[in-house]
């Protein structure tokens, strides 16, 4: 009997001594290595996944309302396809996204990344030509502007998510 006390009384000593040591103890302790492809839709990993779900929700909606609704009895598209056509492009990249963080697979870590680059890349490259080429845009796009429509979130969202996979990577297949 004392020897099951005894070690449970080790096994408590060194768990807690794990939890004392810092990040290592809490992922020990939580079950989750986040090196381990699951770890990314975690905690932090669950709120980004939920912008993401809420980005991908409102660039199709604005995307589909854009490209088949009409203002003024006049159709939308007809008025500024360039910008439909990236919030549709956006609207694709933000369910990539959102789909490929929630998933907890090796391959989809990598198909999030390529989507936040890609993200970063038309965010930064739509931007810019929203300034520099105004009559393309006579209807905002999500990622026109930096994304000014929306807060500025389009603009800082790819770089929290960047920033959430690389910390987040799954280890490579020989450790």
């Amino acid at each position: 009997m004392q020897e099951k006390q005894r070690g449970g009384k080790i096994a408590a000593k060194v768990q807690a001594a794990q939890a004392a040591s810092g990040t290592q103890g809490e992922q020990a302790a939580s079950g989750i290595d986040a090196h381990a492809p699951e770890a990314k839709n975690h905690g932090l990993g669950r709120i980004i996944i939920a912008v993401y779900g809420v980005f991908a929700l409102s660039a199709f909606a604005r995307s589909l309302w854009q490209l088949v609704g009409s203002e003024h009895g006049e159709k939308i598209f007809p008025l500024a396809p360039v910008a439909i056509v990236f919030s549709m492009i956006a609207a694709v990249v933000y369910i990539v996204a959102t789909i490929s963080l929630a998933l907890p697979k090796r391959r989809a870590w990598y198909v999030a990344l390529v989507a936040v680059l890609v993200e970063i890349v038309g965010v930064l490259a739509v931007s810019i030509l929203s300034y520099a080429e105004p009559q393309l845009f006579p209807k905002a796009s999500v990622w026109s502007h930096f994304g000014q429509g929306y807060g500025y979130v389009p603009l800082v969202l790819p770089f929290v998510g960047l920033w959430w996979l690389l910390t987040h990577r799954p280890r490579s297949a020989k450790a």
